[in-house]
């Protein structure tokens, strides 16, 4: 791991000092409402701070994540239902000037909700784990914090008073005890600052990141995402099918059989016409040929079954109208349902790439890291992709979740765009040697 100067740790360590005040308020009255909880109003109480702590926790989050480098996943707080007495309607009087039965039923339903939702956070793992990490940011955690922020105010105080009391009689040996703990204060904050602020988000990201369970529904809901998603798109893929064989390739074999019938009306009183109606039935069979060659291009090129993934991105690339560099490090093929995916991924990209980056060149970098396929496709244009604004990418996420894959997207304004493609797989047929290529 690359090690850092301590400066922006210690900024973080000042700011996980400052949210310990909050945390160790509602610590105190966490444990109020834990030890009240069986009669019923800590319960109450429960439901109100939590929501709290897991606004501080957003804030302790993102603190792990600047000293990590990486996201750190955070809990949720799971609520089964809205408050009866936030309900559209749950308010108003009948004719006589009462309230409605159904709005009192709301009323004796928004009166107890604070205590059914402060149980079921009771009995949830992952408001336990928030509870958790509160505590420790105002105990261990503003320990482990304090003592990178004040690394720096000891070295500064053990100079100052090494210089200023051997003038005020006090004897030597304390000036230089007070030399060297400044000397190991500034040494200590200097090697190891960094290591201890990364030891503090570590320890956040352990505990406000989901539980097995947690993680276990999440997987649930991402497999039926992509399933259903897989589904809607196998069932476009066939429609798009079903149209351009019925506007393209029937429509011009219907074309061609009258172009024969008239041929054969034609053979014995008009042979010139004639010959000239099969030279554009003839113009009509390639025309029909190349239809259905784009189809199948379309569905699995055939380039990629014969050359892989390399070399039909390779292909792919020669129609583009900006230069693409290719570098290949993958140590052998993917399985061809992943290998086509990331093709097809590749190929939404590059023709992002042409229609809206602005882009004078683009590069696409293949490698494996272990049982995952991890694809890298940049350019140095405008930047400012978002794939929240448009369906091409979002498309490539759905695509690659089918196999559990991930696309990430790093467009500033201003360029470079760069997107991250990671597909698990098993690799077969290894290579001998890796390529890279411009085209």
């Amino acid at each position: 791991m690359e090690r850092r100067t301590p400066w922006a740790a210690t900024g973080r360590s000042l700011a996980l000092v400052l949210l310990a005040v909050p945390s160790l308020l509602l610590t105190g009255l966490t444990v109020v409402a834990l030890v009240l909880a069986p009669l019923g109003v800590g319960l109450a109480l429960l439901r109100a701070l939590l929501p709290a702590v897991h606004g501080l926790a957003r804030a302790g989050r993102e603190l792990a994540t600047s000293a990590l480098g990486h996201p750190v996943p955070l809990v949720e707080l799971r609520t089964q239902e809205l408050s009866p007495l936030l309900e559209p309607g749950a308010w108003g009087l009948g004719a006589d000037g009462t309230l409605r039965g159904t709005d009192l039923a709301a009323l004796s339903r928004g009166a107890t909700e604070p205590f059914r939702q402060g149980w079921r956070w009771l009995v949830d793992a992952d408001a336990w784990r928030l509870l958790g990490w509160v505590a420790f940011a105002g105990t261990g955690g503003l320990l482990l914090s304090a003592l990178v922020v004040l690394l720096v105010p000891v070295t500064v105080a053990a100079v100052v008073l090494a210089l200023v009391l051997p003038a005020g009689g006090v004897p030597w040996p304390w000036a230089v005890a007070l030399v060297v703990l400044a000397v190991l204060a500034a040494w200590t904050w200097w090697r190891h600052g960094d290591a201890l602020g990364r030891a503090r988000a570590a320890a956040d990201a352990a505990l406000l990141s989901p539980g097995r369970q947690a993680l276990l529904e999440q997987r649930v809901q991402d497999l039926a995402a992509s399933r259903s998603q897989s589904v809607d798109d196998a069932a476009a893929g066939l429609r798009r099918i079903e149209r351009d064989l019925h506007d393209g390739a029937q429509a011009r074999l219907v074309s061609l059989g009258l172009t024969l019938g008239m041929v054969a009306e034609l053979m014995a009183d008009d042979p010139d016409e004639a010959r000239a109606l099969l030279q554009e039935a003839r113009g009509t069979t390639a025309a029909v040929l190349r239809d259905l060659r784009d189809l199948v291009q379309g569905i699995h090129p055939p380039v990629l079954a014969d050359r892989g993934l390399s070399g039909a991105v390779e292909a792919l690339a020669l129609d583009l109208t900006v230069p693409v560099t290719l570098t290949d490090r993958l140590p052998g093929r993917p399985p061809p349902a992943v290998e086509s995916a990331a093709y097809f991924a590749v190929a939404e990209s590059l023709a992002n790439v042409v229609k809206h980056a602005d882009a004078t060149r683009a590069w696409v970098r293949l490698q494996a890291d272990g049982p995952v396929l991890r694809v890298e496709v940049g350019d140095d244009g405008v930047g400012g992709a978002d794939p929240a604004q448009g369906s091409g990418l979002q498309g490539v996420r759905s695509r690659l979740a089918a196999f559990d894959g991930t696309m990430g997207v790093d467009s500033p304004p201003g360029g470079p765009t760069v997107i991250h493609l990671e597909v698990p797989c098993a690799w077969s047929s290894p290579k001998t040697s890796h390529s890279s290529a411009t085209a």
